[in-house]
């Protein structure tokens, strides 16, 4: 405003005047260089005044930064031994280490907060999950690090005993439990229940949403491409879809025998089927949650869930009384969730009505429930790190 007063007041001849107008515009950069450092400076405090590193030692580390947050990893090819990334989120920069060349001790800790991603499903993969957890466990004694959460694929069961004693509540050193499953301890102070996501072990990607997948019609009314284990509810699906035939309008691909890893043809079946069909199909296997699930969001198939509890530790928690699947259900997951599989050919006849332009509301409806979902566990996941890990002001 001042430089233009001056320049408004200038009908009288001023023998000074190109000094003071240059002093005047030199002053006005002077002061706005200074102003964007001041900024600078405190948008970097802001942004940094944490500094976590996450080191992804299990499948799952992959669905939180690529997935969740949303992450890029170098270099980009999945058999690396070494791949990293980061980003600036809140008030933190994170870091993220995973590969087969990350194993304690030779690798530079760069940050005081470590975020370790374990796998707890069975025995073999416990005892290498408490290696890292006694490497964290020497950092901290030794004042490398400060903070410790840990994000844990759960057993399937819920059987989780094993990482209770490294628990802060406990007399241990782990501040944080993020894990998956109904786990009944959960208690969203110390202990949050994670999403298991999609299997990022066979590699299923970050689906980007395309006009085609909302708008074009479908091929099949629903699809399942899975194992059939005796004597399990799948046995009963199977009948059901075959006795109604409903195999006809769906994409059914059943094997008695589960598979680890799909070949390249077995795995993009498996994504033309979730792209071609209105609805996927998802009997509980050992856990009533499935990387299905997540899998069928992505592609904007709505999971027609059977919602009964599957044997073993997992249930309500102090905080969440709708097992299972208690984290989805609060987050209002818009599924279709059905107690017995007898129900299913009524789900089929009212698809049968439904017209294309529901169908593109509906898909829209879910696809974006969906990404808001993972955006929410960021910012979830973000907020509590930082609540427990940065020193609180309340002196």
């Amino acid at each position: 405003g001042f430089v233009d007063h001056v320049a408004v007041g200038n009908e009288e001849w001023n023998p000074w005047e190109g000094e003071e107008k240059s002093e005047l515009v030199a002053s006005q950069q002077r002061y706005e260089a200074n102003l964007k450092m001041i900024k600078n400076a405190r948008s970097h405090l802001e942004q940094t005044s944490l500094r976590v590193q996450i080191w992804g030692k299990a499948a799952i580390g992959l669905y939180l930064w690529q997935h969740i947050f949303g992450g890029h990893l170098q270099p980009a090819d999945v058999t690396a031994q070494w791949r990293q990334g980061s980003q600036k989120a809140g008030k933190t920069y994170f870091s993220f280490i995973t590969g087969p060349s990350v194993v304690p001790g030779y690798f530079s800790v760069e940050a005081e907060n470590v975020v370790l991603v374990l796998n707890g499903r069975e025995k073999a993969k416990i005892t290498y999950a408490t290696q890292w957890l006694h490497y964290a466990q020497t950092l901290i004694q030794t004042h490398k690090i400060q903070h410790v959460a840990v994000v844990l694929l759960g057993n399937e069961q819920c059987s989780n005993e094993w990482i209770q004693p490294y628990l802060k509540r406990h007399g241990g050193f782990v501040n944080l439990l993020f894990v998956t499953y109904d786990y009944a301890l959960v208690n969203e102070e110390d202990i949050f229940q994670w999403p298991l996501g999609v299997a990022t072990y066979r590699n299923f990607p970050v689906v980007e949403p395309t006009w085609s997948m909302l708008h074009d019609p479908r091929s099949y009314l629903c699809n399942f491409l899975g194992t059939v284990y005796k004597n399990s509810s799948r046995e009963t699906l199977m009948e059901i879809l075959e006795q109604d035939g409903l195999d006809k309008l769906c994409w059914i691909a059943a094997r008695e025998q589960w598979q680890p890893q799909e070949t390249n043809e077995s795995f993009k079946n498996y994504q033309d089927a979730l792209l071609q069909s209105d609805l996927t199909l998802c009997p509980v296997g050992i856990n009533t949650e499935c990387y299905r699930i997540y899998e069928a969001c992505s592609y904007g198939s709505l999971p027609v869930i059977e919602d009964v509890m599957t044997p073993g530790d997992c249930g309500n928690s102090s905080m969440y009384h709708s097992a299972p699947l208690q984290l989805l259900k609060t987050m209002g997951a818009p599924f279709i969730f059905i107690k017995n599989w007898k129900e299913l050919p009524a789900v089929i006849e009212k698809e049968k009505k439904m017209s294309l332009q529901e169908k593109i509301q509906r898909r829209k409806k879910l696809i974006e429930w969906y990404q808001n979902f993972k955006a929410w566990m960021r910012q979830k996941f973000i907020n509590t790190l930082e609540n427990s890990f940065l020193p609180s002001d309340k002196g």
